[in-house]
């Protein structure tokens, strides 16, 4: 067993904030935790900063230096989570942009690899696209768009080590197509779609439970055409991730989405591309070089290309920008995503019996360290 002992700051606990903790850890999950008041000697001091539960992102397309589109390999993950828990993300789920069925079977067989290696902070695999709305392609690629066909059903929906997650646009297949990848394990979201108010509720119904980044890549609500934007603000089913940079929503918005639906269903999601944690910035996604200049990555023609966003920073703006609490900011990077991958009895919360999966911040909510299995990894 290990003991962690932190004072002097702010420890998020469920339903509470205490000024310090001591933690033991026994087979890299929280045996006990129990408070401790007051700046008592000894152990890790937070001056003044957080003690959060890690970061959870369901959206990672890359980082340090490596996207996954360009390399399929367990070494590509291991980079990528490296990158990561330099800000406090202890799960994700490296992601593939819109790629043939070949490719989404590697991605798949890569990171259920790289789970098996035991690769620090890879819990899955998100496939986003190719069944999408060419209206609405953003940055991928709307050659390779395709139908969901028996083919691409039967790679999704094969046993798997870790959560599969497939970002689609609901008017582009069937709800029964949906609901048989629900009924194979599959975490289903919508993006990148023109689907309207009742083809997104019929999605509902079908088991679609997520919207993969509200706002972008789908209609604006409109007083006589909700849309899908709509469906999500009113319907408690789905889970909603958010892009917090500043850049892909305004505050102003996400203020008014939280406000409409509370945050409990709210997710931050980075998006984020390889040039987190990577010194040069710059990078080629399927033959496009994509610049990335003020923490913003733009094609050519000025289409977003993902973001420059680590979850420390959402974390961050969503405190600052959009004024949600800490505790509200970490319940939506950790338990919320938890909760939507099905891992709420094993992440998402400083509690006993859940993994000692810890990011610990400054003051400023800048990242100070990051504990995986209660082992300091960044």
């Amino acid at each position: 067993m290990t003991t962690l002992r932190f004072t002097g700051g702010h420890v998020l606990a469920p339903h509470t904030v205490w000024t310090g903790c001591e933690i033991v850890v026994a087979s890299d999950r929280i045996a006990s935790v129990t408070p401790v008041e007051g700046d008592a000697d000894g152990g890790i001091d937070l001056a003044g900063g957080w003690l959060m539960p890690g970061f959870i992102d369901t959206q990672v397309n890359g980082g340090g230096g490596v996207l996954l589109n360009n390399d399929l390999s367990v070494d590509a993950c291991a980079t990528i989570a490296r990158a990561h828990a330099a800000y406090g993300t202890t799960a994700l789920l490296p992601t593939l942009i819109s790629e043939t069925p070949e490719l989404v079977a590697r991605a798949m067989d890569v990171t259920d690899a790289a789970i098996r290696a035991g690769v620090a902070g890879i819990v899955g695999v998100h496939i986003e696209g190719p069944v999408l709305n060419p209206e609405r392609k953003g940055i991928h690629d709307a050659g390779r768009f395709r139908a969901l066909d028996d083919e691409m059903l039967a790679i999704l929906t094969r046993p798997h080590a870790g959560r599969v997650m497939v970002t689609l646009a609901p008017e582009r297949t069937h709800p029964d197509t949906i609901a048989a990848l629900v009924a194979g394990g599959v975490i289903v979201s919508a993006g990148h779609t023109e689907a309207t108010h009742d083809e997104a509720v019929a999605a509902f119904d079908a088991g679609l439970s997520g919207i993969t980044h509200l706002f972008n890549a789908m209609p604006a609500m409109q007083q006589r055409a909700p849309g899908i934007v709509g469906a999500a603000l009113d319907d408690p089913r789905p889970w909603c991730g958010l892009i917090v940079d500043g850049v892909h929503v305004d505050p102003v918005v996400l203020r008014i989405a939280i406000a409409a639906r509370g945050p409990e269903r709210m997710m931050l999601v980075t998006d984020a591309m390889s040039s987190v944690g990577a010194t040069d910035k710059d990078f080629v996604l399927q033959d496009r070089h994509i610049q990335v200049a003020d923490g913003i990555c733009r094609f050519a023609d000025g289409t977003l290309a993902g973001s420059d966003l680590d979850m420390a920073a959402a974390v961050r703006n969503a405190i600052r920008d959009v004024g949600v609490s800490p505790a509200t900011a970490s319940r939506m990077a950790s338990a919320s995503p938890a909760a939507f991958l099905g891992l709420g009895h094993e992440r998402g919360a400083i509690a006993p019996g859940l993994r000692a999966d810890l990011v610990q911040l400054d003051a400023d909510f800048e990242p100070h360290a990051t504990f995986i299995g209660g082992s300091v990894v960044a």
